[in-house]
């Protein structure tokens, strides 16, 4: 099945600047082909369930080996049995709702 998801980590115990930690992941959601989306509150990432949440551990893995001693992840995943709609369907969605167009429309 293929998801959706967002994803944010937050190391904690390694100072106030988190971006040295965001960039390691950012590498290696970069490395794995998924198709991702950088923003500024966490990541979208879509592909299939096993692939997405297989690089959510290895930026886990990856902050600890950095030295976090503790890692906070939030995941929020959107996934559906009847179609399989990408992230710039969904937003593609709302923005012809926004101008007027039917709810049914995709």
């Amino acid at each position: 099945m293929r998801v959706i998801v967002e994803v944010s980590f937050v190391p904690l115990g390694v100072g106030l600047s988190l971006s040295p930690y965001v960039a390691e992941c950012l590498k290696i959601i970069e490395g794995s082909g998924l198709k991702h989306e950088l923003h500024s509150m966490g990541t979208n990432l879509e592909g299939g369930w096993e692939e997405v949440m297989a690089v959510v551990k290895a930026c886990q893995d990856r902050l600890f080996e950095m030295g976090a001693p503790r890692v906070t992840t939030s995941i929020k995943v959107s996934a559906r049995a009847d179609r399989q709609p990408s992230m710039e369907e969904k937003v593609a969605h709302v923005r012809r709702l926004r101008q007027g167009g039917a709810p049914g429309d995709r």
